[in-house]
């Protein structure tokens, strides 16, 4: 199953995720769960790289993949801000919908980071 933690600031805003395990919700190169969930978080990452213009802390497990943490940087600009939030709201919106249709595979869990 892959568990996902966001963790947004008291103000709402998203400053992390994190992704681990694998969905095995089919054959290697058939999960539908895994290919959807990888390919939302893997866009979230370039699109806030591209979009956005800085570049976030991420982490992988290029190995035996099923591990991705990205988090926000302090030093950027408001602008940066705003545009990596809709990035980041787009994800967990999809993530949620993959979760509600395929919660046997995947579940996500938001946390308020104090």
């Amino acid at each position: 199953m892959i568990q996902g933690k966001i963790i947004r600031e008291t103000d709402g805003r998203v400053v992390s995720f994190e992704l681990t395990g694998h969905a095995e919700a089919g054959p290697f190169g058939s999960d539908i769960v895994c290919a959807a969930t990888s390919a939302l978080t893997i866009n979230a990452v370039n699109g806030v790289e591209a979009l956005a213009g800085f570049t976030p802390l991420v982490e992988t497990d290029e190995q035996n993949g099923g591990y991705l943490r990205f988090e926000t940087v302090e030093d950027i600009t408001q602008e940066q801000s705003n545009i990596a939030q809709i990035i980041l709201e787009n994800l967990v919106l999809g993530l949620t919908n993959i979760e509600e249709q395929y919660s046997e595979y995947i579940q996500i869990q938001t946390y308020t980071k104090h």
